[in-house]
């Protein structure tokens, strides 16, 4: 990996997706320096400004006065924080707020918060005006490198996660990376997971080096700063390879599968449960997987978890705190988040660090029986 010349400098990741392609921008004070970055590159000169509970009081006034500053006129939506907040009557809260706003499709929706808020508001950009410019600023280190990125929008469903959205790139991502000061060394761990995930599916040495530097990653500086722009760039290219998720960017999903089944076994309770931490039990749950299906080695079932657990991570089923329902429970939440063919499933799998790939003939009793396994 190439070294950053300077722990100040902001970075550029450029995903060219022709007439939607645009800039993700990385480096500390960029909520400060906002609305200058957007008036630069768009033309709207209103913006609906989402953001929740939590982000609010530390960000939201920094990122008005940046959008005045610029001679961008704003209206303020404050929502609930947490999963459950992607819902539709967050969604119908928000559409209504924008058109309040008279937000028109040159102007653009800004989502400041977490992963939550960046899918909930890019729901509504898609489909307010049938689609009006979006920007992200993220807030936590999980909407920074994951969804943040790529266009991928929407809400939850009583049915599962992120069943219910429309694909609406952002036009600008600004990842203010002082933001992340601010983060509880669980919300920090729990973003880091997506981190790890890039070297997992197809970067060892990416995943090596995080072994080396996790340490100076959590400390913040070039390294933080490395390992973000190291992670837009792998999510950039699958994305301009795969845009809607037809075929390679699915690997995307590597540890999620699973991940999603275990939130919604919590019923989306992130005092036990957040996204992140789902997703590094899923990974864990993903190699020994592929390990029992003489895809890998338990090895590297072993290196995975071993270094998810020394960053403080958690890599088990058990390590969930509550009680959780049965594996049959658990398979219903697989089967709708990834779709039966045959009676067989699509899962992520790998046969070894940094070699995912996508398997469509997964037997479902398989899967039972390891789950069965696993949750003893």
């Amino acid at each position: 990996m190439n070294a950053i010349t300077s722990a100040s400098a902001i970075r550029t990741v450029h995903v060219p997706l022709g007439e939607r392609a645009y800039d993700i921008l990385i480096g500390p004070g960029l909520i400060a320096r906002a609305g200058a970055e957007i008036a630069s590159r768009l033309k709207g000169r209103k913006a609906a400004v989402i953001t929740d509970e939590n982000v609010a009081p530390l960000y939201l006034k920094a990122l008005v006065a940046s959008l005045e500053e610029a001679g961008i006129a704003s209206a303020e939506v404050v929502l609930p924080a947490g999963e459950k907040t992607k819902s539709f009557e967050h969604l119908i809260t928000v559409c209504d707020k924008v058109l309040e706003a008279r937000v028109e499709r040159n102007d653009y929706v800004i989502a400041l918060g977490g992963g939550v808020i960046g899918d909930l508001s890019g729901f509504a950009a898609g489909i307010v005006r049938r689609g009006v410019r979006f920007v992200q600023v993220p807030t936590s280190l999980l909407s920074q490198v994951d969804s943040s990125v790529g266009g991928k929008t929407g809400i939850n469903s009583r049915h599962g996660k992120n069943l219910i959205g429309v694909f609406h790139q952002p036009d600008l991502v600004l990842a203010d990376t002082d933001v992340l000061n601010s983060l509880s060394a669980r919300e920090f761990r729990a973003g880091y997971a997506e981190v790890a995930k890039y070297g997992l599916i197809d970067k060892p040495d990416f995943f090596a080096w995080l072994e080396a530097n996790w340490k100076a990653v959590f400390a913040g500086g070039s390294a933080r700063i490395e390992a973000i722009a190291a992670s837009c760039q792998a999510k950039a290219d699958v994305v301009v390879a795969d845009e809607r998720e037809n075929g390679p960017r699915a690997l995307l999903n590597l540890g999620h599968t699973f991940g999603h089944a275990l939130e919604a076994a919590t019923a989306y309770d992130s005092s036990r449960l957040v996204h992140g931490e789902g997703v590094s039990i899923g990974m864990v749950l993903a190699h020994e997987f592929s390990a029992r299906m003489n895809l890998a080695s338990p090895d590297d079932a072993r290196r995975v978890e071993r270094h998810l657990k020394e960053v403080g991570l958690p890599t088990r089923i058990s390590d969930i705190p509550g009680d959780l329902p049965p594996a049959e429970k658990l398979m219903d939440a697989i089967a709708q988040d990834k779709k039966v063919k045959g009676g067989k499933l699509t899962f992520i799998l790998t046969r070894g660090i940094g070699q995912s790939f996508v398997a469509d003939d997964v037997p479902a009793s398989e899967v039972i029986s390891f789950l069965q396994e696993k949750h003893a």
